[in-house]
């Protein structure tokens, strides 16, 4: 048995651990981990919590649903919370779900449904008049993000109810790419030189967090339907109802449903449904289990998190043996190389494995994986290929020894270990292959957003030597373009604009698109707020740069080192010949009642996070990530954890939107900024 400060540290540390998966899951459309991987670890949490109840906090993952709102829409409250279900990977688990569920009707016979759990985004849709009036994602549970516009562009769903079914109710589903339109839209992303999504997931999550319907439009999004959360005046007493609705009103619903009565139906229901899933249009990873009757729901009631009348069952992790039969290097942008398993092609998890990341070297190590050997592998969550595990009874004695790389195997140039970091790198900046990774990086949405410029055509461009380093991209015309491959007039035209217009683009960007070490998107927006262009960035001293709130030893020093080098320096100069923005835009402040202010934002509010700093700013304060002894004031939204207990330690004054806007005036609530300009 731990001790309390055991398990206390040990419980932070999960708390820790699991917010960062669902920060990439929820927001960042991102998976590390398998979600079985990321169950165990909820599991060890919910476990030690149960065995030590007084470390229970608010902000504990075990208290809430999901993650925080995307930040750039309007935020909605969801009438009725959009609840996550108990999961399981266990036959014997829900077996004991259903006893439990006999045990607390009082009876032996329960008639419950059995659905394919989608892959998908969960979205409620509001119809009011028969017409539909909002689609609001699950965000955190209780407030979501209005992502109507996008959500109405998809074929399949109905903007107007049919005549004969109630004209006002809220419907709960998930919308999806279906497995042949993801691959179709991949092949037209391969011909115009864009990059592949990863997943339909992924893919579908990245469309509807887009700010222009129009790009949403263009791709093969469509959504199954699963539940009422408001019924309006429909007389529906069971789910197998609510499916019969649902029909009724055109709305899509699972394509298969199995009735069980009895635990030994609801497994052979669910092995069923795992033989048959394959064949369904979209990505399925389980199945969910309902109590039919909604009489019997209301018994059963929910805890705060999980109803108990529900609950998912997890597949487990389609896993395949195969044979490594080489190790590739891959070089990254930074130089990074990075150990690559190729595989004896086999088929896993809806399509054919040819490869695998080792991620580095002692990670080989540590799993002792040699060439030839035999190894289990399965897609994490299902979507990384990762070896498992080494079959070592089936070696030969020919199996050979990974080692790492003396030299960089694009240019040749001495490979140098990164202590830090535990990574071999290339320090040759004019490795061909570190070429290409930077530039897609500078091209990338996030930095300078140049659309067009995808890997295909970037690695043409420096294949045929028209372009070394980001300045050499504004030196492109018309001529040096149509030398490439598949670029007829109108691509050429629309990259001729993208590269014009990219001159324009804000100088944080130009600094994150630069592929500074150690320095993202967070860093360069605070980094150009502090000294206001970048040349005044390049003159600071390492003392300077920590004079900057959240900018450490590490990031400073990788920072000054940047721009102290002659070829960066050159292409500085190279690049503001060229046109592109160096000073910071001054925007004039709506008053500065706010001057000589440092704010921390933290919690749930109701408008997006990035426009409430934008009216701090905009009246003369400053916003800082993380909560310190420099901070005068901390605007704490519902749900705020650890950051307003770590303020009302330090004597923060803590305000409430409600505070906040009396600080401003209400005659400000209107005020409209570039938020991302």
């Amino acid at each position: 048995m731990m001790t309390s400060a055991e398990a206390a540290l040990r419980i932070e540390g999960l708390k820790g651990e699991i917010e960062r998966h669902n920060r990439l899951y929820y927001q960042e459309a991102r998976q590390e981990i398998s979600d079985q991987a990321f169950d165990v670890l909820l599991r060890e949490l919910i476990e030690l919590e149960e065995a030590h109840p007084d470390l229970v906090t608010a902000d504990s993952p075990t208290q809430k649903v999901g993650g925080a709102p995307i930040e750039g829409f309007t935020q909605v409250r969801h009438a009725v919370p959009m609840m996550s279900l108990d999961n399981t990977y266990s036959e014997a688990e829900l077996e004991a779900f259903f006893q439990r569920v006999q045990k607390g009707l009082g009876r032996e016979v329960v008639e419950c449904v059995v659905e394919p759990k989608v892959d998908g985004v969960a979205i409620s849709i509001r119809y009011e008049g028969g017409v539909l009036k909002h689609a609001v994602t699950r965000g955190d549970g209780q407030v979501g993000d209005d992502v109507t516009m996008n959500v109405r562009t998809i074929k399949s769903l109905p903007l107007r109810l049919p005549a004969g079914v109630p004209q006002t109710f809220e419907v709960r589903g998930e919308v999806f790419m279906p497995k042949a339109g993801f691959a179709k839209m991949n092949e037209e992303r391969d011909e115009a030189g864009e990059a592949r999504f990863a997943n339909p997931r992924n893919a579908t999550a990245g469309t509807l967090k887009q700010l222009d319907s129009r790009i949403a439009a263009k791709r093969p999004l469509d959504v199954v339907f699963y539940g009422l959360a408001d019924a309006g005046d429909a007389e529906v007493g069971a789910h197998s109802e609510v499916l019969e609705l649902l029909g009724k009103a055109g709305l899509r619903k699972a394509d298969l449903v199995w009735r069980a009565e009895t635990a030994e139906a609801l497994v052979l229901a669910i092995r069923e449904l795992d033989e048959k899933r394959k064949a369904l249009p979209y990505e399925t990873d389980g199945a969910v289990i309902k109590v039919n009757a909604f009489g019997d729901q209301r018994e059963l009631g929910a805890t705060s998190k999980a109803p108990r009348w529900a609950i998912a069952y997890k597949y487990q992790p389609e896993q395949a043996e195969t044979q490594v039969l080489a190790v590739d290097i891959q070089v990254g942008r930074t130089g990074a190389l990075t150990p690559v398993a190729r595989l004896e092609p086999v088929f896993l998890s809806g399509s054919t494995v040819g490869n695998a990341t080792l991620h580095n070297f002692e990670e080989i190590e540590r799993k002792d994986i040699r060439v030839g050997d035999w190894v289990v592998i399965e897609k994490a969550g299902e979507i990384i290929p990762a070896v498992v595990m080494v079959k070592k009874e089936r070696r030969t004695g020919e199996e050979r020894v990974i080692v790492p790389p003396v030299c960089c195997p694009v240019c040749g140039t001495e490979a140098k270990k990164d202590e830090e970091l535990v990574v071999l790198r290339c320090p040759n900046p004019d490795c061909p292959e570190v070429v290409k990774r930077r530039l897609e990086h500078y091209v990338s949405r996030g930095a300078m957003d140049i659309r067009g410029l995808g890997e295909q055509v970037v690695g043409q461009l420096v294949d045929a030597g028209l372009v070394r380093d980001a300045a050499d991209l504004y030196q492109l015309d018309e001529l040096s373009l149509a030398r490439l491959e598949r670029q007829g007039a109108k691509s050429i035209e629309n990259l001729v604009k993208a590269l014009r217009e990219s001159r324009e683009q804000a100088p944080w960007r130009l600094v994150f698109g630069l592929g500074i070490l150690h320095v993202g998107v967070t860093a360069a927006r605070t980094l150009l707020e502090f000294f206001g262009s970048i040349d005044q960035l390049a003159a600071a001293e390492v003392e300077d740069l920590l004079k900057c709130e959240d900018v450490g030893v590490v990031v400073a020093a990788s920072v000054h080192a940047w721009f102290r080098e002659e070829r960066n320096v050159a292409l500085l100069e190279r690049l503001r010949a060229a046109g592109l923005t160096f000073e910071q835009r001054k925007v004039a402040a709506a008053s500065e009642v706010f001057a000589g202010t440092t704010w921390v934002i933290t919690g749930t509010l109701s408008r997006p996070r990035e426009e409430m700093a934008e009216a701090i700013r905009s009246h003369g304060g400053k916003v800082s990530g993380s909560v310190s002894a420099k901070t005068t004031y901390l605007l704490a939204g519902e749900e705020a954890g650890s950051k307003l207990e770590k303020a009302r330690k330090l004597g923060v004054e803590v305000l409430d939107e409600s505070g906040f806007w009396g600080k401003v005036g209400e005659g400000e609530k209107g005020i409209k900024t570039d938020l991302f300009g």
